[in-house]
């Protein structure tokens, strides 16, 4: 077997394997339990109907991706077909995958090049996942679709918010956190009288594919590094601009992420051991936000002195806005961008700037990033 066939029978594993675990995953957000429940499991029927979650999510993933690839062809840039990551446990919430990636082949040694490549999967897929979302909302079932999940729900009628969620565990049931194109869709497209309770919409497939591409948009447009929001960026400002910003755009980041993550009043404890305690996870705090800076430089104090500065900023803000919190959740991403994806983004050799329509294109582009973060994605409470 040749390479390049060995090469395509690895990525359409890949594929098959993501298409599965997305199916998977889909079906347990839709019904509520894990496959590996002994007692509660999902049955094959309902894993089917998690093709209704798979196939929405997949295909605005697929065209992300065959955006880049097509656009790098355009522009004779060699790149591989889409790897896809396939992630599911069974007894555990996954998305069912962890996205997809192209490799690119060739040095690519202009602006011009970055940005269109880097831009074209974004606004791809931010297309299709519109479209999904559109649908989503203007075909939600009648309300009393969560009775066919929840059927202890039913003795308590539409009225059911008023009673169940009182008596469960804290952090026993997850909220989407709205972006403004999703509260945009909630407020103006969908029918109030179907819309459902906001604990309850995770059962929805299609709301769910649409949501999660608006989260993974999001995070592929955030301006730094070589995420495609860092080629757009690159591109837009030029060299010399985006090594003075994407730094700064980390560090803003990690300081939001980490708001109210430890305060003041964690350390006044009535013991030795619960201090102590506070005070190991506070330095293993402060290591992984010195691993994440290391891209922003190889000096080792520098480093350092920048995790002091954002934890003493944070500490200021939880004295005088004690209310105030970011997302932990974002930390191992900050993790992952900052010491495996670099905070800098490549060189290159045609530094000519960008045309009027694709400098509208990169700004547009940024915009829909805003539309697209949520600053908490996923609330448990």
């Amino acid at each position: 077997m040749n390479p390049q066939t060995r090469t395509y029978l690895i990525q359409a594993s890949l594929f098959v394997l993501t298409l599965i675990s997305t199916t998977a995953a889909g079906a347990e957000w839709m019904y509520g339990r894990f496959f590996l429940d002994f007692e509660h499991g999902i049955s094959w029927p309902e894993f089917w109907n998690g093709l209704h979650y798979s196939i929405p999510f997949l295909a605005i993933l697929t065209v992300h991706e065959f955006g880049h690839f097509f656009v790098a062809r355009y522009h004779h840039v060699r790149v591989t077909l889409p790897y896809y990551i396939p992630l599911w446990f069974g007894f555990g919430q996954t998305l069912g995958t962890m996205g997809a990636f192209i490799r690119i082949q060739d040095f690519i040694n202009s602006r011009k090049k970055f940005f269109d490549i880097g831009i074209a999967g974004p606004l791809a897929g931010f297309v299709v996942a519109l479209g999904v979302l559109y649908y989503g909302f203007t075909h939600l079932p009648p309300p009393e679709f969560i009775f066919t999940i929840h059927p202890e729900y039913k003795q308590y009628g539409l009225a059911f918010g008023q009673h169940v969620y009182k008596n469960l565990p804290p952090e026993s049931v997850i909220q989407l956190g709205d972006n403004l194109l999703f509260w945009f869709f909630k407020t103006y497209v969908a029918d109030p009288a179907r819309l459902p309770h906001p604990y309850e919409m995770i059962h929805y497939p299609y709301l769910m594919a649409g949501y999660f591409a608006l989260f993974f948009t999001s995070l592929n447009l955030i301006p730094i590094g070589q995420l495609d929001g860092g080629h757009v960026l690159y591109s837009l400002i030029g060299r010399r601009a985006f090594r003075a910003v994407a730094p700064v755009l980390l560090i803003g980041f990690a300081f939001y992420a980490g708001l109210g993550f430890f305060k003041p009043t964690d350390f006044m404890v009535g013991n030795d051991a619960e201090f102590w305690d506070q005070l190991s996870k506070l330095v293993l705090y402060i290591a992984g936000l010195v691993v994440s800076f290391r891209s922003i430089s190889e000096n080792r104090m520098t480093t350092l002195l920048l995790a002091l500065s954002v934890v003493a900023g944070q500490f200021l803000i939880s004295i005088f806005f004690p209310a105030v919190n970011g997302y932990p959740g974002f930390l191992l991403f900050i993790l992952i961008l900052g010491r495996f994806l670099g905070v800098y983004h490549p060189e290159t050799e045609d530094d000519e700037p960008l045309g009027t329509g694709r400098i509208i294109l990169g700004w547009l582009a940024l915009l829909i990033f805003v539309l697209c973060f949520s600053p908490k994605p996923f609330i448990f409470s």
